[in-house]
């Protein structure tokens, strides 16, 4: 029996034989009330014969089998939970089961083929079977050891799931990982994930378990695929294996004004929770202004203001920059340094703790008020060195950034900038007019800067608590320069010198690096370093080289995920299968006693 449109199974329940089990939680009846309020809705509006299947192995004396007028049952492990709920929904005697796993199941509870006969075993109809791990209430924000606890602006809430009538699609693509303990090991593994694969019913897929073997640390040989379900098999049998043993650190890079597009990242707005919560929270600290640019950012065909303008293309990139790097921590990836290009070194400055994110929000208002008040310009990339484009600078053109080797932009007053180009052109230089209508670093930016340097002198600016390299020196940022409301200020003035500080980074340690943003500019500019090319240190971006699908949004994630779990990463294997099963849910009606809940997390629908 395949699935309906409004059913759904679990990943989190699936053990590999010989695991060790966890300790359990206690199932208690506020347990009960959370299980009940879960998906965002009051329970009045559950479906009468909804059943509560506890499982668990401490029971706390106040379970009753009634509970606010719904059933409850228990079971000694959430396995058998599990098992009983398919068995109620398949025989009819109820329309929805909330399973609620206090703790992990005993080894050899749930095997990958049962859950693959129990999904085919689900009633047709509205039943849809949602799991709780209730393990820790305070998993239910988006905070983590990088963000300052006491700054409630890095940690936007996410509202709960809900019972959503669209479901998984089986035609998204979705993240399949393996692993074994050596190569004869990952073979194996390989071996009895191929049958499975080419025999499961397309709508089953995206409930498979995101990584395997199934509870058991992962080991060092590793594989991955990113495909949709008619491919999956060939996926898995062509992709190569890597050896993990040796991770190499994290470092998030976040590019500035030059990679914006229309529609950029708009595939994973209400498709991925911790992403859409980020942005949202980013906007929200943009005053009135935050819901415009939101609606010209996912309606780009009718947009009031085009996306290469400077109030649209920094805000948004800072907020896009931003929820891609939650996105990453929310897979449990802790970065080791951070490296921003022009705006993105405020975003970067956000995750390293030097302002909070309201500030930094604030700080690209500021930015953005004074730059319209500046006449029109541009900016130019050219594939020359800085010696080489000396001759050509003027009172009004200067060096705005210098990216890599044979890399550099020129930026100016739209006038002279024209003149500069056509000269550089009949000299018989490469020039690409970068999508941006403001002088940004370039001498016509001064009397804004002077007017930033102001609106910045009454927002807290802190420390670095993380390595962050700065593009204006080319180094590490000093405690003195973070906390400096005129070394902010004259970033919009003064030369980007990214070359150097990626050469400062990369000298460092041999790192992952991974931009966090959109069109790929900073990889490209990575890729052209001599300790990537060498492989000392490899670089992976987030989105697409250029504007696409959404589906081509999700799918470029997943590949970044891919590789960091082949890098030798763990990932928080239930963050990232959000990506190809959450929806974005109602608004909540429950009342205040409703767990805050991080979708995927606690909650988990596949």
């Amino acid at each position: 029996m395949s699935l309906t449109n409004r059913s759904a199974v679990v990943r989190r329940l699936i053990v590999s034989p010989g695991s060790a089990p966890q300790q359990h939680a206690r199932a208690s009846a506020a347990g009960v009330s959370a299980v009940l309020r879960a998906f965002g809705r009051p329970p009045e509006d559950l479906p009468a014969r909804t059943v509560v299947l506890l499982g668990a192995a401490v029971l706390e004396p106040g379970i009753r089998p009634e509970h606010e007028g719904f059933t409850v049952r228990t079971a000694s492990t959430p396995g058998r939970a599990l098992r009983q709920a398919h068995r109620e929904l398949h025989e009819g005697t109820a329309d929805l089961a909330l399973v609620a796993g206090f703790g992990e199941p005993d080894p050899q509870t749930i095997t990958v083929y049962a859950v693959k006969r129990a999904a085919e075993a689900v009633a047709e109809g509205d039943a849809v079977l949602g799991v709780l791990d209730i393990t820790d209430p305070r998993t239910g924000s988006l905070t983590d050891p990088l963000t300052d606890p006491s700054d409630e602006d890095t940690a936007p809430p996410l509202r709960p799931l809900h019972q959503t009538p669209r479901g998984t699609d089986p035609d998204r693509h979705r993240l399949i990982l393996w692993s074994g303990r050596n190569a004869e090991d990952e073979e194996r593994v390989r071996g009895e994930l191929l049958p499975m694969l080419g025999g499961v019913h397309r709508e089953i897929f995206p409930a498979l378990p995101t990584a395997v073997p199934c509870g058991t640390a992962p080991g060092p040989i590793r594989g991955a695929a990113v495909s949709v379900s008619a491919l999956a098999s060939r996926a898995v049998h062509k992709a190569r294996t890597a050896d993990a043993s040796r991770p190499r650190p994290v470092a998030l890079l976040f590019p500035g004004q030059g990679s914006q597009h229309a529609g950029m990242a708009a595939g994973l707005y209400r498709t991925e929770p911790v992403f859409t919560a980020a942005v949202d929270a980013a906007l929200s600290h943009m005053g009135g202004e935050g819901p415009r640019i939101r609606a010209d950012w996912l309606d780009p065909a009718r947009a009031s203001i085009d996306i290469d303008d400077v109030r649209r293309a920094q805000p948004l990139l800072f907020a896009i920059d931003y929820a891609l790097g939650r996105l990453v921590l929310s897979w449990g990836i802790r970065p080791t340094a951070f490296l921003g290009h022009s705006a993105g070194e405020l975003v970067a400055a956000t995750f390293a703790g030097v302002v909070s994110l309201r500030d930094a929000a604030r700080m690209v208002q500021a930015r953005v008020r004074e730059a319209v008040k500046i006449p029109a310009g541009g900016m130019l990339a050219v594939a020359a060195s800085e010696e080489q484009l000396l001759p050509y600078l003027t009172e009004d053109v200067g060096i705005a950034a210098v990216n890599a080797n044979q890399q550099v932009m020129l930026a100016g007053s739209k006038g002279p900038l024209t003149e500069v180009a056509a000269r550089l052109k009949a000299d018989g230089h490469t020039v690409v007019t970068v999508p941006a209508t403001s002088p940004f670093h370039s001498p016509a930016m001064a009397p804004a800067s002077d007017a930033v340097e102001v609106a910045y002198g009454d927002i807290p600016l802190r420390a670095p608590r993380l390595p962050l390299y700065s593009g204006y020196t080319g180094t590490l940022m000093s405690p003195e320069e973070a906390r400096s409301p005129r070394f902010w200020a004259r970033q919009i003035t003064d030369t980007v010198y990214f070359r150097n500080a990626l050469d400062e980074l990369l000298a460092a340690d041999d790192v992952l690096l991974i931009e966090a943003g959109p069109r790929q500019t900073l990889t490209a500019f990575a890729r052209r370093h001599r300790s990537i090319r060498l492989g000392a240190g490899a670089v992976t971006p987030l989105l697409p080289a250029r504007a696409g699908t959404p589906e081509a949004d999700r799918q470029s994630v997943l590949t970044a995920a891919a590789r960091i779990w082949t890098e030798g990463h763990d990932l928080d294997l239930n963050a990232v299968a959000r990506l190809w099963t959450w929806g974005e849910e109602k608004p909540s009606t429950a009342g205040t006693d409703a767990p805050r809940v991080q979708a995927g997390a606690e909650v988990q629908l596949a």
